[in-house]
């Protein structure tokens, strides 16, 4: 470090200083009305598996619980968590040019179809300013306090989880995935991903796990049974959760009544809320 180098200010500092020389934190300073204590990611290796469902229903479930919810829909192009919700009304901002989320069930959320004019309108925009929103979403949103944010990302991994992963203070992921042979590819790239990035894996969904036949009870796994616990051994992740092939499920997310899911459904998201996964 230079005689006069200060470490609050490196436009004192050498090209050869070495604390300019060393790693740089990427991290969105989080917004100064806000304080959110626990930030995870649901992710996938695909699109179509049910993401933005399995981040709706954890944070109904957080919110039965008593916690303070939030969802960040980190997918620009393709957001879905207003429809889920029933949320229309478009956001707005305060006199310190802060964004206030919509709140719905006792969930906050912020995406980009309650910024838009038409949420109908496509989002046509480039990687990096697609990046900037998210970061905007973090630190110009006020949140308030938070006990859990989720982040719903798009499938992949590409710009938006990228900037995620980077620049938002993950103390996890979640990986959603689907039954089919596919899935050991699925939650592969997402794993790698994330342990590239140091970030902590905390489970899997399997969504479309299985349907249950409404005359005799029984469970019928139409895609085949027991791949993603082969994949999570694979992987040493102990939390698995399944979620069942549900017309119910598709009839409230139509009509914006996510939170109208019944405690059964929410049940298989607890194995998350215990005291030795990240979210407890």
């Amino acid at each position: 470090m230079a005689e006069n180098c200060t470490p609050a200010d490196c436009s004192s500092c050498g090209e050869d200083c070495p604390s300019r020389m060393g790693p740089q934190s990427l991290l969105e300073p989080a917004n100064a009305d806000s304080d959110i204590k626990k930030v995870i990611g649901i992710v996938s290796g695909k699109g179509g598996v049910g993401k933005s469902l399995v981040t709706s229903l954890l944070a109904v479930s957080a919110a039965r619980q008593g916690k303070k919810t939030a969802i960040l829909d980190a997918d620009i192009t393709g957001p879905s968590i207003p429809k889920f919700f029933g949320i229309t009304d478009k956001v707005y901002g305060d006199v310190k040019g802060n964004i206030i989320p919509a709140t719905k069930d006792g969930v906050e959320v912020v995406s980009v179809n309650l910024v838009l004019e038409d949420e109908r309108d496509p989002v046509i925009w480039r990687g990096p300013v697609i990046a900037g929103v998210v970061k905007q979403f973090w630190n110009e949103v006020r949140w308030g306090d938070i006990d859990y944010m989720f982040v719903d990302m798009p499938p992949g991994t590409g710009d938006v989880p990228l900037t995620v992963f980077q620049s938002l203070p993950l103390d996890g992921i979640i990986v959603v995935t689907s039954p089919q042979d596919l899935v050991s590819l699925i939650v592969e790239k997402a794993v790698r991903m994330a342990e590239m990035m140091n970030i902590p894996v905390l489970g899997v969904v399997e969504n479309m796990s299985y349907y249950v036949c409404p005359d005799c009870g029984k469970k019928h796994y139409i895609f085949g049974e027991g791949r993603v616990d082969r994949v999570a051994a694979d992987h040493g992740l102990t939390k698995v959760a399944r979620l069942p092939i549900e017309s119910r499920l598709a009839e409230l997310t139509d009509a914006g009544k996510i939170g109208d899911v019944s405690d059964e459904v929410l049940d298989e998201f607890k194995v998350f809320f215990e005291d030795d996964c990240a979210l407890a």
